[in-house]
């Protein structure tokens, strides 16, 4: 079972985004990152996009 707060490693910038519907981010490399949904203990409409 993965918590958000498992996430939050050195590194990882992981945070919540200011949209609806409420998604989070990862970071990945450069100006790339991992982007999702949650639904209970999944993690669901994930993106790799590309900020900046």
């Amino acid at each position: 079972m993965t918590h958000q707060n498992d996430l939050s490693l050195p590194g990882f910038d992981f945070h919540r985004l200011q949209v609806k519907p409420t998604r989070y981010s990862i970071h990945v490399n450069g100006s790339w990152c991992v982007t999702f949904e949650w639904d209970g203990e999944d993690a669901t409409n994930v993106d790799l996009e590309q900020y900046h």
